[in-house]
């Protein structure tokens, strides 16, 4: 993920296929599950889908993510070639989402998701500098020691 690149973050591949995930975030105290996204601009809006289609062998499974599975989505804009990064506690079984690059036409204020928000650099330095806002799930790795050595 170039996004992450830029920000000297470290993105590790799953070796196998088959998680929910795609890639992992290494921010120094902790990994974040990531799913990856396309957002689509319309009129003003960025829409993500958050659904996930998939065939197994009882038929064609279409689901939504949980915090089970990951711990952030990241939306890629071709058209502002910009990301943004959405914490699951926010997505977490929604088919999708919407953040708002421009006013609504009624000046609706209340309940909007604005982009500049979920801007990936923004949300990667709060969950850096702020423990709070950190994903509920988390990827733990503890080392026990072996007997005999």
């Amino acid at each position: 993920m170039l996004m992450a690149a830029h920000l000297e973050i470290p993105v590790l591949r799953p070796v196998i296929e088959g998680a929910r995930y795609d890639l992992v975030l290494d921010l120094d105290r902790q990994f974040l599950r990531v799913q990856c996204k396309l957002a689509r601009h319309l009129s003003g809006v960025l829409r993500v889908t958050l659904r996930t289609n998939r065939c197994t062998p009882r038929g064609y499974v279409t689901s939504c993510y949980s915090a089970e599975e990951v711990d952030v989505i990241t939306a890629y804009s071709h058209e502002l070639h910009r990301a943004f990064l959405i914490p699951i506690d926010e997505a977490e079984g929604r088919r999708g989402i919407h953040l708002r690059l421009e006013p609504t036409l009624n000046n609706q204020v209340q309940g909007i998701k604005w982009a500049r928000d979920y801007e990936f650099a923004t949300m990667i330095e709060r969950l850096r500098s702020n423990p709070s806002h950190e994903p509920r799930s988390r990827c733990v790795y503890t080392c026990e020691p072996t007997l005999g050595l």
